[in-house]
């Protein structure tokens, strides 16, 4: 069987309960995400390693866990070391052409380090570095006008500064979704006979969806919303709080419109797969980089919390597998899945093995064995998570200043002490059992202390 095609979507921030097929919502409208799901494979179980972007892309692009490399918050993550193969490279050296189309965040990354994915052989690209711009990408502007039209602080929060192919800048006015899905086309479509895989990270649906084309403003009868800039005449951070939950009006419209329109996307190139006849020897993968954001009206029903926290409304996540022919329609798997294993998986379909912290799930996803991961770890150092089978034990420093900071910055309902939860009977994290099956929660610390060590974890966990 010849190599297949990957097309490998990350979403960004994408709520739990945010899919049409879920039947959660009447008004939320992702028909090309339920058209994956009908026609493939959906784990209902699937993890990332990390409640926040930056170190969970990390783990994504190399299937190891981030804390290998000291990757734990905000102020620590950084692209795999030199001597972890990524995604591209490794897939270049199986015969694999490779284009990188959408947000890159992996930390404070600049143009021309190893982070961009130009540097680590994506041959084809179109990116912006949102570690320069507070971890965003702007839905309409991105330009040397905008950054001039905005003033240098106001671009840096509003994230307009130009786009990047390769090493140079790339200008683009205009609504960034289409342009994204038009870039990953021609990509899809160059004229070259090798397999390909095409990433596409989108930076929907992140905050600030208020940036609307006038068109979808309209069509939804949704008023303008203007950015942050200095002639508002208040600080970024006092603007910043009326933007979220619960202050921001018509919020969750702007939101579930940029699903929309990211779906609509997502849609287009599956047309494109069928009108080419390239649908059956293509894995298609669509997956979020953390937990849905509550405070950007994201939905992470039934799970408790949001992106920011170890609950697993921070990091379970919509995880979808479309392969025709090779892997059954309409599918559920409960096996514990994680974003490590996309590396793996994808390599293995490819012909090839990695050897990482991920598992290669091409036979659990047919259903031939629920093996999988015994154990998944999270660790942020003031919070930490892990679960093994149905059991989950969590801890909090609730006096942490990164928990106290999002708790009142992003209002993020943020965890204090430990909490043990049985899964299968409380998907909602609602019932500490700690006080009644202490032995478990005692498994459950040694088995995260030894992981600690494995991943060469100095600092100490919490008594």
């Amino acid at each position: 069987m010849p190599s297949p095609n990957i097309l490998l979507i990350v979403s960004d921030d994408h709520g739990y309960a945010d899919r049409s097929a879920l039947g959660i919502h009447s008004d939320v409208r992702t028909p090309a995400l339920d058209r994956l799901a009908a026609g493939g494979v959906s784990c209902t179980d699937a993890y990332v390693t990390a409640p926040i972007c930056s170190p969970s892309r990390a783990a994504i692009i190399s299937g190891r866990y981030q804390q290998r490399w000291g990757g734990q918050w905000f102020d620590s993550a950084r692209f795999p070391p030199d001597d972890v193969p990524t995604m591209a490279e490794v897939l270049r050296d199986q015969g694999y052409r490779t284009g990188y189309f959408g947000k890159v965040h992996y930390g404070k990354e600049s143009v021309g380090d190893r982070a961009c994915p130009p540097r680590h052989r994506f041959e084809t690209t179109f990116y912006g570095l949102a570690g320069q711009s507070m971890g965003r990408l702007n839905y309409l502007h991105h330009s040397d006008r905008a950054v001039e039209e905005y003033g240098a602080e106001a671009a840096h929060y509003m994230a307009v500064q130009p786009m990047l192919s390769g090493d140079e800048p790339v200008e683009h006015e205009g609504f960034l979704s289409p342009e994204l899905g038009r870039r990953a086309t021609e990509f899809i479509q160059a004229d070259d006979d090798r397999p390909y895989i095409c990433m596409l990270a989108f930076n929907a649906v992140h905050n600030f969806c208020w940036q609307l084309p006038d068109e979808e403003l309209a069509k939804r009868d949704l008023p303008a919303y203007r950015d942050w800039k200095p002639d508002l005449g208040r600080p970024y951070t006092e603007w910043y709080d009326d933007v979220i939950v619960p202050n921001l009006p018509h919020g969750r419209d702007y939101y579930l419109a940029q699903l929309e329109l990211m779906d609509a996307e997502i849609g287009k190139l599956l047309d494109l797969l069928d009108e080419t006849g390239q649908a059956d020897n293509t894995l298609v993968v669509y997956t979020t980089d953390n937990g849905g954001s509550t405070c950007n009206f994201a939905d992470n029903t039934p799970l408790r919390g949001t992106k920011y926290t170890v609950w697993d409304g921070g990091i379970r996540v919509p995880m979808l597998w479309r392969w025709p022919g090779q892997l059954p329609a309409g599918r559920e798997s409960g096996v514990l899945a994680s974003t490590l294993d996309l590396m793996p998986t994808l390599v293995g379909v490819a012909g090839g093995e990695y050897a990482g912290d991920g598992l290669d799930l091409l036979r659990a996803l047919r259903g031939e064995t629920d093996a999988a991961h015994s154990a998944l770890h999270w660790d942020l150092g003031f919070e930490w998570a892990v679960r093994a089978g149905d059991w989950k034990l969590s801890w909090f420093d609730g006096e942490d200043p990164h928990t106290i900071e999002q708790r009142e910055y992003e209002h993020a309902p943020m965890g204090d002490g430990w909490f043990l939860a049985e899964l299968s009977t409380d998907i909602g994290e609602q019932h500490n059992r700690l006080a009644d099956k202490p032995e478990i929660a005692d498994q459950l610390k040694t088995l995260h202390a030894n992981w600690r060590t494995e991943v060469g974890l100095d600092q100490p966990g919490p008594a």
